[in-house]
C-alpha cells in the first residue's frame, strides 16, 4: 500500500490520534482454522449499491478440532448458510461476525466447504479508516447512477487492512492464506480485473460473466475486483502478461506512466534472486480511490493521481516510485506477509525501500540518496516519532500505516545492508523468501535469517530498531593536537536510550579525501585519525546512512568547503542552506553560484530558490549563468526554476526567455513562465494563458490562479473556484495555501453564481472524501463564512448564491 496526501490526512486527524484509547496488547490473530480455497460468484445492483454474492469456503481445523467456526462478515445480509446441500444453523454478532455449527466435529487439517449466500452491503459497513487508507468499506460504488457525466461508472474493492469481509465472508487475517476463484457478472460494455488469470468470459444477453482463477495462496486483504470501461494496455515480461487499464483518455500515455514496469519486474527479480511468482501483472487506475495505490495481488489499483499527460511526464513521472512499491510487495507482502498488523514493517518497510533501490539502479546514487533524504526527513517531521517500528501495542490496526513503518522502517533496511554488505543483504532478502514463501512471518524471523547468513548477532540491531523507538541524537566535537598532527573525533549521545551503531567519518586534506569507519557503542565515544596536513573539514555520518540527528559547530568556511566536496546528497543540502544564509560575504555567494552546477538537480533547484540576485557580487555573471539554465538545463524542473528565479527580476530585457519557454513541452516551465511574462508583459501571459486548452489549464491551476487573481479576473473565477479547496488544504507549500486562501476570499466575495456553485460543489466532493477526519466540519464552516459574507454585501446574486451554498450544506449536514 502506498498512500497519498499524508500531508492532509494527518493535520486533519491529529486529534483523532490524540484521543485514541488505551493501547493493549495485540496479538497476531490466533488460527482456529486455516483458509484452504475461496470461490465467489458475484453480481452487482448499482441503484442500490449492493453485490449479491454466492462463497464457497473452504477451510480445515488449524490444530485442535472444532465443531463450528467464525467467519468475518460485515454488514451482509446472510441468505442461507449449507454444506453438501444441507442447511446449517449460524448466528450473526452486530453483522460482523457469522457463527455456524458444523454438522460434525472436524480433527486437524480435515478439509470441508461451506456454501454461503449472500448480500454485500457497503454502504451499511461503518468500520474506520485511516490517514493512509481513508475509507474501510471494502466495496465502492463510483458514479453509480451516472449522473455525473464527467465521472466514469466503476466498482472497486479494497481489502487491506480487513475490509475485504466487507464483500465476501472470509477469516479477514494477514495470517490466513487462500487460493481463490471468482465468477463476476458485469454488463457488456464493461471489463473487469481480478487476482490470477481470467480463464473464460460467457455472454449472456447484455450480461457477461468473467471467471477469474488464482491458483497461488495469499492473504484475503489481497483479493481484489475493479470493473468499469477501461481500455486494456498490452505490455509484457518475457512470458509473463503486463496489463494497464486505463480510461480511453488516457490510453495513449499508459505505457509513458506504466512503462517501465517489466524493467521493475527484471531489475527486482535480479536482486532478489527469486523469480517474479506469479501468473500475470496488471494495474488498474481508478476514480475516487482512497488512497495512493493498493498491492492486490497481480491486479494493482491506482488512485487516479497516477494519470499524467505528456507535458507532466516530461519534468517527471510523480508515480513512478509508486509503481516500484507495489510491485515489490509482490514479494514482501504478498508472496511472504507480515503474520500481523503490528509486524507491518515486514511488508511496508520493504516496499519503501524498493523506491530507493530501483532509483539506485535506473538513475544513480545521487538520485538515491535526494529520494532517502526525503523519505527520512518526512518521518522526522512526522507525529509519529517516538513509536516503535514494531508495535504490539498500538490502539486501532490502523495506526501502524504511518511514517514510521514506511519512511522509518526504509531507511532501517538501508543501515542494515550497510552494515551486513551488500552480498550478505540480499542473500539475506532471497533466503527469507524462499525459506518463507506463501507464509505469514515476524520480525524474529527475518533476524534470524541474516544472523544463520553473516554469522553475526544482530540482537543490538534489531532490538534498537525494530523493538525501540526515536533514533540517535548526536553531538560532535573536534579535539586537534597539532604536536601530533591528530584530531580527535568526540561523538556525545544526546537521546535517553544509547544506541550502537557504526559509523563513517570522512576527513578532507586539500582535495584529498579519506573515509574512517567506526563503531560507536556508548553515550560518549571519541575517535582519533592522523593527518598529514590540518584538515579543511571532518564529515561525520559521510555516507549518509544512520539514521540520525546531529549537532556540530561549523564556520561559514566549513559549509563553503561541504557544500564543494562532501559526498553525500544531504551535507551539500545541508551547506547550502546555511552559505545561504550569508551571500553578503563574496565567498559565499560565488559557493551559491558553483551549486548551480551540482550534479544533483534538486540542488540546482534550491541554489536557484536561495541566491539573492540583489547582492552587489558578479551578479551580471550569475543571471547569465541563471538564463542558460532556463533554456538548457537537462532537467525541465530546473529550467521551471531558473525561469522562476528570473522572473523576480521583473526585466523586460529577459522577455525572449519567456517567450521560448512559453513554447516549452514543459508544464512546470510553461507554468513558471506565463507568471514571470506576466510581470514583464501582462497582455502576452493574460492572452496566453486563456489560449491553453482546458486540460493544460487544469494541471497549471497554481499559476493561472496567481495571474487571475492578481488581476482580479472576475471571468475566471469559475475556474478558479474549482482548484480552491485543494490549494488550500491538500498542498504542503504555505505560498500556494496562501494563494489559494486569497482566492476564496475573492470568491466569497463575489457575485459570481458560477464560481460560488463551482467552489461549494468542490467543497461537497471532499467534505464527503474525508469525513471521517472531520473535514466535512471544516467545510461547513467555510460554507457559513461564505453565506455571512454574501448576506452582508447584499448584491445581486447574493440570496441566489446562499441557496446555492445551503443546498451544498445540506449534503453534508
Amino acid at each position: 500500500m502506498k498512500f497519498s496526501n499524508l500531508f492532509f490526512a494527518a493535520l486533519l486527524c491529529v486529534q483523532q490520534f490524540l484521543s485514541a484509547q488505551n493501547p493493549t496488547y495485540q496479538p497476531e490473530r490466533e488460527k482456529i482454522y486455516n483458509l484452504v480455497h475461496t470461490k465467489l460468484n458475484v453480481d452487482f445492483n448499482f441503484a442500490a449499491k449492493t453485490m449479491n454474492g454466492e462463497a464457497w469456503i473452504t477451510a480445515k481445523p488449524h490444530f485442535y478440532s472444532s465443531k463450528s467456526i467464525t467467519l468475518d462478515a460485515k454488514a451482509m445480509l446472510i441468505h442461507e448458510v449449507k454444506m453438501n446441500q444441507k442447511p446449517l444453523p449460524f448466528s450473526y454478532d452486530d453483522n460482523l461476525k457469522l457463527t455456524i455449527q458444523l454438522p460434525k466435529t472436524y480433527q486437524k487439517d480435515e478439509e470441508f466447504t461451506l456454501y454461503i449466500k449472500y448480500t454485500a452491503q457497503p454502504e451499511k459497513v461503518y468500520q474506520k479508516g485511516s490517514s493512509a487508507i481513508t475509507d474501510a468499506k471494502g466495496l465502492y460504488f463510483i458514479n453509480p447512477d451516472g449522473l455525473n457525466k464527467n465521472k466514469p461508472k466503476q466498482i472497486w474493492t479494497q481489502g487491506e487492512t480487513e475490509a475485504s469481509s466487507c464483500w465476501f465472508p472470509t477469516i479477514d487475517a494477514p495470517n490466513q492464506k487462500t487460493t481463490q476463484e471468482i465468477y463476476i457478472t458485469v454488463p457488456n460494455e464493461y471489463v473487469t480485473l481480478s487476482n490470477g488469470i481470467l480463464v473464460n468470459q460467457t455472454k449472456k444477453g447484455n450480461l457477461r460473466t468473467d471467471y477469474w482463477k488464482m491458483d497461488q495462496k495469499h492473504a484475503p486483504y489481497l483479493f481484489f475486483m475493479g470493473i468499469g470501461e477501461f481500455e486494456i494496455i498490452k505490455d509484457a515480461y518475457k512470458n509473463i502478461s503486463v496489463d494497464y487499464y486505463v480510461e480511453k483518455e488516457y490510453a495513449p500515455y499508459a505505457k509513458a506512466i506504466f512503462g517501465l514496469t517489466p524493467e521493475m519486474i527484471g531489475f527486482f527479480e535480479s536482486k532478489l534472486g527469486v523469480k517474479y511468482p506469479w501468473a500475470k501483472y496488471s494495474q488498474m487506475v481508478v476514480r475516487d480511490y482512497v488512497s495512493g495505490a493498493m498491492e492486490n495481488t497481480t491486479a494493482v489499483v491506482h488512485g487516479d493521481q497516477a494519470y499524467q499527460k505528456p507535458g507532466q511526464l516530461i519534468d517527471e513521472n510523480i508515480h513512478e516510485n509508486t509503481i516500484a512499491h507495489e510491485l515489490f510487495h509482490h514479494w514482501f507482502g504478498n508472496l511472504v506477509t507480515s503474520e500481523s498488523w503490528s509486524n507491518l514493517t515486514l511488508n511496508e518497510s520493504f516496499a519503501n525501500y524498493s523506491e530507493y533501490l530501483w532509483r539506485e539502479y535506473k538513475y544513480g546514487k545521487t538520485d538515491a540518496e535526494m529520494h532517502l533524504y526525503e523519505q527520512v526527513s518526512a518521518y522526522k517531521d512526522g507525529q509519529n516519532i517516538d513509536k516503535k517500528l514494531v508495535r504490539f501495542d498500538y490502539a486501532d490496526k490502523e495506526d501502524m500505516f504511518d511514517e514510521i513503518s514506511y519512511n522509518k522502517g526504509g531507511a532501517i533496511l538501508h543501515m542494515l545492508r550497510k552494515y551486513v554488505g551488500d552480498e550478505a543483504f540480499f542473500l539475506g532478502l532471497q533466503t527469507y523468501l524462499t525459506e518463507y514463501q506463501y507464509q505469514a512471518t515476524e520480525v524474529h524471523q527475518l533476524r534470524l535469517i541474516f544472523e544463520k547468513i553473516t554469522g553475526k548477532d544482530l540482537n543490538w540491531f534489531f532490538n534498537q530498531w525494530y523493538y525501540g523507538a526515536a533514533h540517535p541524537s548526536l553531538e560532535i566535537s573536534y579535539d586537534y593536537n597539532t604536536l601530533r598532527k591528530t584530531v580527535t573525533v568526540n561523538v556525545l549521545q544526546l537521546q535517553a536510550d544509547t544506541f550502537q551503531f557504526p559509523l563513517a567519518i570522512d576527513i578532507f586534506e586539500g582535495n584529498a579525501r579519506k573515509r574512517h569507519q567506526v563503531f560507536v557503542s556508548g553515550k560518549d565515544a571519541s575517535f582519533t585519525f592522523p593527518y598529514q596536513t590540518q584538515p579543511n573539514l571532518i564529515q561525520v555520518n559521510a555516507d549518509g546512512v544512520l539514521l540520525c540527528d546531529i549537532t556540530e559547530n561549523k564556520v561559514l568556511n566549513d559549509y563553503i568547503f561541504q557544500l564543494r566536496k562532501a559526498d553525500n546528497f544531504e551535507h551539500r543540502r545541508e551547506a547550502l542552506l546555511q552559505v545561504a544564509k550569508r551571500q553578503e560575504d563574496k565567498n559565499a555567494f560565488d559557493a551559491i553560484v558553483n551549486a548551480l552546477d551540482d550534479d544533483a538537480y534538486k540542488i540546482r533547484i534550491l541554489a536557484l530558490q536561495q541566491i539573492d540576485l540583489i547582492n552587489k557580487f558578479a551578479k551580471k555573471d550569475a543571471i547569465q549563468k541563471i538564463m542558460k539554465m532556463a533554456n538548457n538545463d537537462p532537467k525541465t524542473l530546473v529550467q521551471a526554476e531558473a525561469i522562476h528565479t528570473l522572473g523576480k527580476l521583473t526585466d523586460p530585457e529577459l522577455k525572449p526567455i519567456f517567450l521560448k519557454a512559453l513554447e516549452s513541452q514543459s508544464y512546470s516551465v510553461l507554468g513558471k513562465a506565463l507568471v514571470s511574462m506576466y510581470y514583464v508583459d501582462k497582455p502576452a501571459a493574460i492572452a496566453k494563458s486563456k489560449q491553453l486548452p482546458d486540460e493544460v489549464r487544469q494541471i497549471l491551476a497554481t499559476p493561472l490562479t496567481r495571474i487571475f487573481i492578481e488581476e482580479n479576473d472576475e471571468s475566471e473565477l469559475p475556474f478558479v473556484a474549482k482548484n480552491v479547496l485543494s490549494g488550500m488544504f491538500l498542498t504542503g507549500d504555505d505560498a500556494t495555501k496562501n494563494l489559494f486562501q486569497k482566492a476564496f476570499k475573492q470568491i466569497t466575495e463575489s457575485n459570481n453564481t458560477e464560481a460560488i456553485q463551482n467552489v461549494v460543489d468542490d467543497m461537497v466532493v471532499k467534505g464527503k472524501q474525508y469525513q471521517q477526519f472531520s473535514f466535512d466540519k471544516v467545510v461547513i464552516n467555510l460554507m457559513r463564512t461564505m453565506i455571512q459574507e454574501q448576506q452582508r454585501l447584499n448584491k445581486s446574486n447574493s440570496e441566489k448564491n446562499v441557496t446555492i451554498i445551503k443546498a451544498a450544506m445540506a449534503k453534508l449536514l
